[in-house]
């Protein structure tokens, strides 16, 4: 089997669970102007595609206007922002999985919707200095996931080719990201989508534990 020499992350449900801070951030926004909170188990479907669409979501039908939207994702993200970690931390496994890929010298990525000062916050605090090579989060004026240009840029940037990279997420955005950049596209089973909807989406293959990504790059040594 062809052996990669780059891993490129998804954060949310792929990496860390954030649920809990992110539902916590956008109910709250919620609440600010007088809208109901959701419960936290309904934020696992409609987390992925950024903070805008996120706010849409979570709002009554009768009040996803372009205005109450940004609102809202403002609020939100503003929460987010001062309490990014209270509850999230990285799934079991995952910590030295990346310290595994770093001794192999393996390339590492993080690619999110997620904005990103946010996302340098939680990789920051939650993961050792220099874990990864890139680290890459929604920006003014770039294309959010599944637009495969961040994934091409991060990897012109490392010096290597989408025949080089598995790109891993937990989502049918990920799994898209990856087939439109022509990377190994590989679904992660423990984060916030069913098995079926990676499946649905083309996933190369899903994996039940973080370990089996080193599968695709060498021996499993753990």
């Amino acid at each position: 089997m062809l052996k990669y020499r780059c891993a490129i992350f998804d954060l949310d449900g792929t990496l860390v669970n954030t649920l809990e801070d992110i539902a916590s951030s956008v109910n709250r926004a919620l609440e600010l102007y007088g809208f109901p909170p959701i419960p936290h188990s309904e934020y696992v479907q409609k987390v992925g595609w950024g903070i805008r669409r996120l706010a849409f979501l979570a709002l009554p039908e009768s009040e996803r206007n372009e205005e109450t939207v940004l609102k809202i994702a403002s609020s939100a993200s503003r929460f987010y922002a001062q309490a990014p970690f209270v509850f999230s931390r990285p799934y079991p496994g995952i910590l030295p999985l990346v310290a595994e890929l770093q001794r192999r010298k393996v390339k590492t990525a993080v690619l999110t919707n997620k904005p990103d000062t946010v996302t340098r916050l939680i990789i920051d605090g939650l993961f050792p200095l220099n874990s990864f090579n890139a680290v890459q989060g929604d920006m003014p004026g770039v294309e959010r996931k599944p637009d495969p240009q961040s994934t091409w840029d991060i990897l012109i940037a490392l010096g290597l080719t989408p025949r080089d990279a598995v790109f891993i997420g937990d989502s049918e955005v990920d799994i898209e990201t990856a087939r439109a950049a022509q990377c190994f596209a590989l679904g992660v089973s423990w984060g916030f989508r069913p098995r079926q909807t990676l499946e649905k989406a083309g996933a190369a293959r899903i994996i039940d534990n973080p370990e089996e990504v080193l599968g695709f790059i060498g021996q499993n040594i753990f």
